[in-house]
């Protein structure tokens, strides 16, 4: 653009635009000084700041950090743009080396503790010799742990821009950090590019889970108003602007504050003729302002990137370092470079960007080939290759591009960045036809290479892509590799196990067949563990069983101590849940033995024995076993994802125990960490059961329905997750008052695909046991389209053929209770008193229940003094664990029958009793009652109904504090001063009848 003079060059606009003052940010600014101020009670804090491109965040960022007090530590980690594969972890990378920087290496691998390995993997410029690999969930827990233990101390803030560009893994490194992360002064500030994060990012998934967090601040940082525009323009020129330079540079930079520094720093014609007619020429303007020498540095710099270090713009720049040096002074003037201690970036990516853009074909090759060259020269032992694979492939050069593709392929398997090694492995397949000689090059035929891609997509998360890509494998490979093609069968298993989808067993069992026994290493094993897993989870005991005896054998030949404790592990559950329990719990010690030493099979271990305990109704040692598991998952630094899946194991056994707060917390702990699908099912509905008996009975329906359509694959695979969910599914709808509904969902245990799972099915036929007699009670069941003579009968032999299960005694007495009575009705007094006797040996809740049951029962039979002692047993053991659902019902049949159901203190003595006088009429009931009568014969005495007379009864035990009609007239003699055993009227002078 040629300078034409006139106004804005005689006012000498300086060269550097930058505004010298934040102008229309302050609001944001104080907001950031206050989550920063905030961290200081020790909760973490997040704060999340978006804007479309030009609109200030970094410049908020830099005053925000030029504001904090000395002693906050800041980290920065720079996301960055590689096209379509972002380089794994590399802003977190920045901070941790930040960290090292600040700190030592020895101090932050001390902080990481169990988790060091892992942190090697991600940074090997920290290893001291030989380290284990690690593991993903290592990984993140150890980042969590160091970013927690520096925090303690000190303030702590860690920057990550613009996010937009992020790759997979740094993201969810993040989405776990802001969960997992509960104490520590410390403060996660992230920027994003609003109008880059269209729908189908990944970051607009992130957001909105972000959204519901609670320690969670995001906004967007809005346009500058003409009024604000109007401070910039004062500030930048430092005085009052002309009104016409004033009105064109707010209309045409609409508010964005480097666009308004951009046309002010044109010092060009006040005319709009003057003024860039788009987008790309105002990015363009101060760079096509410069020498032919600088622009063409400015060419080179845009090729390497959002920051260059100088060590390798030296390295790609073809003349001498005076001339880099003056080029790069002049760009730093004019306001187009920053330069930092020892790199450069654009003053705006949005420059870059353009700049990019304007490289001719021959340019950019040369230009990227140097810097994919230079990288492999330069990296001194730094993981680079994704970033010399992305400039082979700007450079157009396949057959470099191949080799550094798969390079990178595995250095981001070794980091446990999935996403980006499963993209890697893409871009390598799209690569294989145009590299002569692939399988040589790669050490791999295409159908490896595929597998392998594949499980990288499966362990991102990215289920529907892998699946994709082990079809094709399939469908490429044959008879001729049998094993490979057998992996291939095992892969999509898995893939569909992972997504809750039927199959897996016949594509297990395919693959087995491929694999020969006694095959060298440890193929045949796994597949048969895999296939002993699904078996059991199945609920095909039997065959689990005995695919599990094979597995151990293999596994034993292949030396694998890991896979032969799995594959005793699933044997031994299988045994238990088929009926020899002393030989499962054998089994299932020899387990923990092998797994011992090996970090995915004793947590293995710890979680299924942890259930068997409970389903055996051992609920102390099944909350025991869990806890160590936690333990042994905090030693090996995986105490915020595995540790957290074992704890929640633990959250049936707490609501048995009555210690339903603590089983609440294992909860919402637990579905914050985002855990595996069939886990946070499994916490989902334990949730809701809690919510349920509670009290919040719409709250827990209209979460399940919510969730409905989501579990229902998971409920087609696992049996185990199957009746859990029909259990919850016909407890609501028995709440809701819909027996038929709760009994097309407890009737799953008749269906010709159920498979029996003792600890399972026992309460599930209670549950379904009630909703019969809750049929028959409504019209005796005459208009039900359920046969409930025919339902109870099955559910009596159901029940009669569990009765070897440890648990039996308890559910049993209450599948009777609920079928007994007239006409099966379930309001005999005696069962429920046997099923009031069982519950002690049963979760907390069937007490309450049961005595409300007994209370139902009671009533119908006339026994109100008994109801009324039911009632208040029930109301007092409901309120004392919290269990709303039956201490609501308790109150309202109490207000029906006209009874009180709130306890009542028991008075220390007779003259303490004696402290609320009895009515006239309440003294006439009692004399009646010393006599012998009947609330009925009390009633027609008086001339009143025996339901009058049986409220006047159930007050005057609750003013004497007895608990029976014999106690109230033993305790009112003993008042009046009357021998014991001679009632109230006969001490009051009547004549005994």
């Amino acid at each position: 653009m040629t300078d034409v003079g006139g106004p804005w060059h005689d006012r000498n606009v300086p060269s550097s635009m930058s505004s010298p003052q934040m102008v229309g940010r302050e609001g944001d600014l104080e907001r950031l000084r206050g989550l920063l101020e905030a961290v200081t009670d020790g909760v973490p804090r997040t704060a999340v700041v978006g804007g479309e491109a030009g609109i200030g965040k970094t410049r908020l960022l830099a005053e925000f950090e030029a504001s904090v007090p000395s002693e906050v530590l800041v980290l920065r980690g720079q996301s960055v743009d590689l096209g379509s594969v972002a380089a794994p972890y590399a802003p977190v990378k920045d901070v941790l080396r930040s960290l090292v920087a600040e700190f030592g290496a020895e101090a932050v691998m001390d902080a990481a503790g169990p988790g060091r390995s892992a942190l090697i993997a991600l940074l090997p410029e920290l290893a001291q010799g030989d380290a284990d690999a690690g593991s993903s969930a290592q990984l993140h827990e150890a980042v969590a742990v160091v970013l927690e233990q520096f925090s303690l101390g000190r303030s702590l803030v860690v920057i990550v821009e613009d996010l937009h560009w992020i790759d997979a893994a740094s993201l969810t490194l993040l989405r776990f950090l802001i969960r997992a992360v509960r104490r520590g002064r410390l403060l996660l500030l992230l920027t994003y590019r609003s109008d880059d994060v269209t729908r189908g990012h990944p970051v607009r998934g992130f957001l909105t889970e972000l959204d519901r967090g609670r320690a969670v601040d995001r906004w967007e940082l809005g346009r500058l108003t003409k009024a604000q525009v109007r401070r910039q323009v004062k500030a930048i020129l430092g005085e009052a602007p002309d009104p016409d330079i004033l009105a064109r540079t707010a209309e045409r930079s609409e508010g964005v504050p480097f666009f308004v520094e951009e046309l002010l720093g044109l010092g060009g014609c006040p005319t709009d003729d003057g003024l860039p007619d788009t987008l790309r020429d105002l990015l363009l303007a101060r760079y096509e302002r410069l020498e032919a020498s600088t622009q063409a540095v400015l060419r080179l710099l845009a090729a390497g990137g959002v920051r260059v270090s100088h060590a390798l713009l030296t390295a790609v720049h073809t003349g001498g370092p005076e001339d880099l040096d003056a080029a790069i002074r002049e760009a730093v003037f004019a306001s187009v470079l920053v330069a930092g201690d020892d790199d450069y970036a654009f003053r705006h990516a949005l420059v870059r960007e353009a700049i990019h853009a304007e490289l001719l074909p021959g340019e950019r090759g040369r230009f990227h080939a140097a810097y994919a060259e230079a990288l492999e020269r330069t990296s001194g032992g730094r993981r680079v290759a994704a970033e010399v694979s992305y400039h082979w492939m700007a450079a157009h050069v396949p057959e470099k591009a191949f080799p550094a593709t798969l390079a990178a392929r595995e250095e981001a398997r070794a980091a446990f960045a999935y996403a980006t090694a499963g993209q890697m492995g893409e871009r390598a397949l799209e690569l294989w036809d145009q590299v002569a000689d692939p399988e040589r090059v790669s050490g791999m035929n295409r159908l490896e290479l595929l597998g392998r891609t594949a499980s990288h997509l499966r362990n991102a998360g990215e289920n529907e892509r892998s699946l994709a890509l082990i079809d094709l494998a399939l469908a490429e490979g044959g008879p001729d590799r049998p094993l490979q093609y057998a992996r291939a069968l095992r892969d999509k298993a898995f893939y569909l196990g992972n997504a809750g989808r039927t199959g897996t067993v016949p594509l297990l069992e395919r693959a087995v067949n491929l694999v020969p026994p006694g095959s060298p290493g440890e193929l045949r094993s796994t597949m048969l563990t895999a296939l002993a897993g699904r078996l059991m989870i199945e609920g095909r005991t039997q065959e689990a069983i005995a695919m599990a005896a094979d597995a151990a054998t293999e596994a034993a030949a292949a030396g694998s101590d890991r896979y032969s404790s799995v594959a005793h592990n699933i044997a031994g559950v299988s045994m238990v849940h088929n009926g020899d329990i002393e030989g499962g719990l054998a089994m299932l010690e020899r387990a923990r033995v092998l797994g011992d030493g090996d970090r995915v099979a004793g947590l293995r271990y710890r979680v299924n024995i942890s259930d068997v305990h409970y389903l055996l109704g051992r609920y102390r040692s099944a909350v025991e076993l869990a806890e160590s598991g936690l333990m042994r998952a905090r030693e090996l630094g995986v105490e915020r994802i595995s540790g957290v899946i074992l704890a929640s194991n633990a959250v049936d056994p707490y609501y048995a125990l009555g210690e339903w707060d603590r089983a609440d917390a294992l909860i919402e702990r637990g579905l914050s960490l985002d855990p595996p699908f069939a886990f946070r099912v499994y916490l989902q509905r334990a949730r809701m059961w809690g919510m349920l008996w509670r009290g919040d009975v719409t709250g827990a329906a209209v979460m399940f329905r919510s969730l409905d359509s989501t579990i229902a694959s998971l409920v087609e695979v696992e049996m185990q997750t199957r009746l859990g969910i029909a259990r919850l599914a016909a407890e609501i709808a028995i709440a809701e008052g819909d027996d038929e509904r709760a009994w097309a969902e407890a009737s799953v245990v008749f269906r010709p695909e159920h498979r029996s799972i003792p600890g399972y099915d026992l309460p599930l036929l209670a549950v379904a046991a009630r909703a019969v007699a809750g049929i028959r009670r409504s019209a005796g069941g005459a208009a039900s389209p359920v046969d409930v003579d025919a339902a109870a009968t099955d559910l009596r032999l159901a029940s009669a053929e569990l009765d070897w299960w440890p648990t039996a005694p308890v559910w049993s007495a209450f599948v009777d209770a609920e079928l007994g009575g007239d006409a099966g009705t379930g309001l005999d007094p005696v069962l429920w008193q046997r099923a009031l006797a069982a519950a002690a040996g049963g979760p907390v809740h069937l007490s309450p229940y049961a005595a409300l049951r007994l209370a139902e029962a009671q009533i119908d039979a006339g026994d109100r003094v008994g109801a009324h002692e039911s009632l208040q047993s029930a109301v007092s053991e409901a309120d004392r664990i919290g269990i709303g659902l039956v201490g609501d019902q308790a109150r309202a049949l109490a207000r029906r029958a006209r009874l009180s159901a709130e306890p009542q203190p028991q008075p220390e003595s007779a003259s303490d009793a004696a402290t609320e006088p009895l009515t006239p009429r309440e003294q006439q009931v009692l004399d009646l009652v010393a006599r012998g009568l009947s609330n009925r014969e009390i009633g027609t005495e008086l001339f009143i109904s025996g339901k009058t007379a049986s409220v006047h009864v159930s007050a005057i035990l609750r003013k004497l504090g007895a608990s029976s009609r014999t106690e109230a007239v033993f305790l009112a003699g003993a008042a009046a001063g009357a021998a014991p055993g001679v009632g109230a009227a006969a001490s009051a002078g009547a004549a005994p009848r």
